[in-house]
């Protein structure tokens, strides 16, 4: 009997650990995403400059 429940309690944690590395990889995924855009946008931002608003404009800003 008490072979059994070990054999169960493996089969459901290594279901659990798969679950965890297959969130683990999608984490991944979005974190280098949301750098990766973060990081386009920084050196769009540096390449490109601000243009004046019409309210500073019309401040003689």
């Amino acid at each position: 009997m008490r072979y059994l429940a070990l054999a169960l309690m493996a089969c459901l944690l290594s279901g659990c650990a798969v679950l965890a590395v297959a969130d683990l990889a999608v984490t991944s995924v979005v974190t280098v995403a949301k750098v990766g855009v973060k990081t386009v946008g920084a050196a769009v931002d540096a390449v490109i400059p601000d243009k004046k608003s019409d309210a500073d404009k019309s401040k003689g800003r």
